[in-house]
């Protein structure tokens, strides 16, 4: 059987999640390139699927056409609204050497696509056709990230289904490398310092604009040296860090501003979805009640399929 919760240790993978990265933010990229803006960066993340990761559609004149990372089978596909496609296997090769397949495997295809070649949200970015640093492709650990962004998901969905206020979709920004689902209170925020590396300060501005209480996942780094769940608010209203929120493996992190839920205690625990929807939940409520968020009319608590009806 599969395990739905895998292990997954930051230490046994980081130089595969490193080159991960940079090939997501290459595809990532290509619908940036290629898509009209929209707020908050909308248009730029990528969608968690049975199979790994997709762009979706991406518009190309009077054409579509998808790029989705096959995480079962290990494979790039590229799929267009014509009929043709393309593809190449995911293994070990250089950040350069896949942005050179992606790039020509797209131009055989009559779909010219220029992107800006120098990563985001990095301390120390090598652009995209010059990186022969990272090179790693394990396939049991990219399979075991993918799971868990397919369990996480899953359950992100169920919490946002909660919400009838502005709310984001559930997206794999790959600028952070993590999955996200964003609530809006509907009021304007103060204006974002910035400060993101390697980000303009207007995008992180622009996608900060009004006020959010926001979770997520993501494999780790830095302070956090192993994969985690998140929640935080901005602007994080007065005792948001010392709120009491479950369960208690739950911490606030003063070096991310966040409240941190350790993926290891989602995975053992003996229901890790009612666990990870309680700590989206209470950290949500940290958030919503400090800062006095219009709850009753921003959730909701009924389906409307129960009456049978739809």
């Amino acid at each position: 059987m599969i395990e739905n919760w895998p292990e997954l240790p930051l230490e046994a993978w980081s130089e595969t999640l490193a080159t991960l990265h940079m090939w997501t933010q290459i595809v990532g990229k290509i619908r940036l390139a290629q898509s009209p803006w929209v707020n908050h960066s909308w248009h730029v993340p990528l969608y968690v699927t049975s199979k790994g990761l997709t762009t979706s559609a991406i518009p190309y004149g009077q054409r579509t056409f998808q790029l989705d990372f096959d995480f079962i089978r290990h494979e790039l596909v590229i799929q267009a609204s014509d009929g043709r496609s393309a593809g190449f296997a995911l293994e070990p090769q250089s950040v350069a050497a896949f942005y050179r397949r992606l790039m020509g495997e797209l131009a055989a295809l009559d779909l010219a696509v220029r992107i800006y070649k120098k990563p985001n949200e990095v301390a120390e970015p090598v652009r995209f056709d010059v990186d022969e640093i990272h090179c790693a492709y394990d396939r049991e650990y990219v399979n075991r990230f993918w799971r868990i962004l397919v369990q996480a998901d899953r359950v992100m969905k169920e919490f946002r289904a909660r919400f009838i206020g502005k709310c984001s979709p559930v997206h794999f920004f790959w600028g952070s490398m993590d999955l996200a689902v964003t609530r809006f209170s509907g009021r304007e925020a103060p204006r974002h310092p910035g400060g993101v590396p390697n980000l303009p300060d207007a995008v992180t501005r622009e996608a900060y604009s009004h006020e959010v209480s926001s979770c997520g996942f993501w494999a780790g780094g830095g302070a956090v040296g192993y994969p985690a769940f998140y929640s935080y608010a901005y602007p994080a209203p007065a005792g948001f860090g010392d709120a009491p929120v479950k369960p208690a493996a739950a911490f606030f992190s003063k070096d991310f501003g966040e409240f941190i839920l350790p993926y290891d205690a989602v995975r053992q625990a003996e229901s890790p979805d009612e666990m990870l929807l309680e700590f989206f939940q209470t950290t949500y409520e940290a958030a919503a009640d400090l800062a006095k968020w219009d709850r009753l009319g921003l959730e909701r608590d009924c389906d409307p399929r129960r009456n049978g009806q739809i």
